[in-house]
């Protein structure tokens, strides 16, 4: 055989099996892609198309729980409004503990798990983020019996020698575990039988000398135990995001886009607001107070407040809270201005609403929730939701003229008159000359509106929290999926 014809097939041959291969791999190449990109889609695709989104929450009270109208909890009201975003319903399953949730957060068809999580270096190796929504510190929390004893806290070193319990698979016990390898004698109970809310109230009855929990979670958790203190951060500063699904790149982009938006709008410090401002005015005594006043006095106005709240559209829980703020529940109350009774009504507003003894319980009560009714009604129709309740409260201990005012300093001041996380940034200042002296109505104790609301909505948190242990309305521990629909 002719070698040059021989060598010219080869050749032939061996470019040809050369471009095919090329332009093979490269249709390859463009199918793989093009399947992964449809892959990325598909996830945020089959969301809206089945309409509702697979969440796994943990039951707790700084997550979600349910209320006595709604579910509610910091990280449920994000994902619903995230759900209300994507136009879908929330299909819920609810778990217990941490490692519940992480152990959930694997199956196939969830698509977001929702469990107050730390993104921690060991986590990220095993999980996929989200978008961070919040900004954390571990404390340890211990036993308020503790203060002032040698036994109590300071540093880490201090540990040594106390009872210390952390839920299996948090980032407490990640802590907790490298300090050990660091060689501080730290004697730890690891547990996947209670959640860090249980571990606290066990601190609270001393039962363990302390947990360790998040600055949220401990500073929601105050309010309903209030046996608990803080004694020193653990951490340096944490973010909290969600677990997805490793292979839902456009969820997440579209969550990054309006987590974005949604802060922006000051929608993130509004929810902040609403669960963790009253922290700030925390008062040990005065919450103990309350709790043993609960059993000794409101019974005996209960049925007042109720039927008062059925005439006037209005939670008997917060109008018996407003009581409570205004007179601790004393039908003889009087103040050093001469407002009296158990919704400490002046003389011109009783006469105004219809009151003719403000001693007597019954009117008192109905006398204060028509004159809150009457602050609702003309709280400008910008406001909406809770922020109209709380403007509405604050009016009635400051006045209306004072809000008025302070909606227009807040205006003024490129601040969003309309929401009360940005007014109650304002509502101090009108005691200041500077301010006050430009404004219609002039100087205000704007300080005390502030401080009144805050705690009216922590007296009401705590009874609604006493009333539902007290009638044992716990959900059925065996339900684990609830649709609602945002």
């Amino acid at each position: 055989m002719n070698k040059v014809p021989f060598t010219l097939v080869v050749s032939f041959f061996a470019t040809l099996f050369f471009v095919v291969g090329w332009f093979g791999h490269d249709l390859y190449s463009e199918y793989k892609l093009a399947m992964q990109m449809k892959h990325h889609h598909f996830r945020l695709d089959t969301i809206r198309s089945r309409g509702f989104l697979n969440v796994v929450l943990l039951n707790a009270p700084s997550t979600y729980y349910i209320g006595p109208e709604r579910p509610q909890g910091f990280e449920y009201d994000l994902l619903n409004a995230y759900a209300k975003h994507l136009h879908v319903d929330l299909n819920i399953t609810a778990v217990h503990t941490v490692k519940e949730a992480l152990e959930w957060s694997q199956r196939k068809d969830v698509d977001i798990t929702s469990a107050a999580l730390a993104k921690t270096p060991m986590r990220q190796k095993k999980y996929h983020f989200g978008p961070s929504y919040f900004e954390v510190q571990e404390q340890v929390i211990c036993s308020r019996a503790m203060l002032g004893s040698k036994k109590f806290p300071r540093d880490i070193e201090d540990l040594s020698g106390l009872r210390i319990m952390v839920g299996e698979e948090t980032s407490y016990s990640e802590t907790l575990k490298a300090l050990q390898e660091d060689g501080f004698d730290i004697n730890v109970s690891i547990t996947d039988k209670y959640s860090t809310e249980e571990l606290l109230d066990m601190v609270a009855r001393r039962e363990i000398d302390c947990t360790l929990a998040d600055s949220n979670i401990y500073a929601f958790n105050l309010k309903y135990s209030p046996d608990i203190v803080l004694a020193f951060s653990i951490s340096s500063r944490e973010q909290l995001a969600w677990v997805l699904p490793k292979n839902a790149k456009m969820l997440e982009q579209d969550m990054y886009t309006w987590l974005n938006h949604f802060n922006q709008k000051g929608k993130i410090t509004q929810l902040k607001d609403h669960y963790y401002s009253y922290v700030l005015f925390f008062d040990y005594y005065n919450t103990k107070v309350f709790y043993r006043r609960i059993k000794t006095r409101l019974e005996k106005y209960k049925k007042y407040f109720q039927e008062a709240a059925k005439e006037y559209h209005i939670p008997w829980t917060l109008l018996a809270s407003v009581s409570y703020q205004e007179s601790h529940w004393n039908p003889k109350a009087k103040s050093y201005t001469g407002v009296r009774g158990l919704m400490m009504l002046t003389r011109d507003t009783a006469k105004l609403i219809g009151v003719k003894n403000r001693l007597d319980p019954k009117e008192s009560i109905f006398g204060g929730a028509k004159h809150l009714k009457q602050m609702i009604r003309y709280i400008p129709k910008e406001v909406d939701g809770e922020d109209k309740l709380k403007f509405a409260l604050a009016a009635y201990n400051v006045g209306l003229g004072h809000i008025y005012d302070a909606m227009h300093l807040a205006q003024k001041m490129g601040l969003r008159k309309n929401m009360w996380s940005d007014l109650k940034k304002v509502l101090p200042l009108l005691s200041q000359k500077r301010y006050y002296q430009k404004l219609k109505y002039g100087y205000a104790r704007g300080s005390e509106p502030v401080k009144y609301v805050e705690a009216i909505y922590n007296y009401r948190d705590i009874l609604l929290k006493t009333l539902e242990d007290s009638s044992n309305k716990k959900e059925d521990s065996n339900t684990t999926s609830i649709l609602f629909t945002p």
